[in-house]
């Protein structure tokens, strides 16, 4: 072998085409790309681009509501509760609240706080104090010889004047009328 002859295999080194060089040689003008447009552009991304018409993403109804007033609770069942006092993660002579069910591992994000859910069975006597709990729920833990206490106020919106907002004050006033009415 000599230093002259050395070479690529043939057919391991392919050339570039060069475009846009002139109608003789097959890609001049329009460079392989058709004609003018978004599509004859580099970077063409038109994705659920249907030609002008509807497209089927605007023409799909829209579901749902978020609505902003709502409550976001953590929720925990009794039963997840008694299991991990069960295991040794919670103490039951000791008071429950958010920060300790957080290191138990049973609340990952208490946004607006933490609701109590009567699912599943307890036997140990607790004093809790949550955000807020189902009916059942305390029952259930009063029947085991605990108390909950429930700690959640509802969000009051003010307007600028420092009073809660119409909205807010008309459904106060029906709530006066409703109790007036009832006795």
């Amino acid at each position: 072998m000599k230093l002259n002859e050395i070479a690529n295999n043939p057919g391991s080194r392919k050339k570039k085409t060069k475009v846009g060089r002139g109608s003789s040689s097959g890609l001049g003008k329009t460079s392989g790309r058709g004609v003018k447009g978004a599509k004859a552009r580099t970077g063409n991304a038109v994705y659920g681009f249907e030609g002008g018409q509807m497209p089927l993403h605007m023409r799909m109804p829209k579901r749902g509501f978020n609505n902003i007033f709502g409550t976001d609770f953590a929720e925990v069942n009794l039963g997840r509760i008694q299991k991990a006092i069960d295991e040794k993660k919670l103490d039951a002579s000791a008071k429950i609240d958010t920060e300790v069910l957080k290191k138990a591992g049973l609340v990952a994000k208490a946004r607006d706080g933490v609701r109590l859910l009567a699912k599943g069975e307890i036997t140990a006597k607790l004093t809790i104090e949550v955000a807020g709990a189902s009916k059942s729920a305390v029952e259930a833990v009063e029947k085991a010889g605990g108390s909950v206490t429930v700690t959640y106020k509802k969000k009051v919106y003010e307007n600028k004047k420092g009073g809660p907002g119409k909205r807010q004050q008309r459904r106060i006033d029906s709530a006066k009328k409703r109790a007036e009415r009832n006795g």
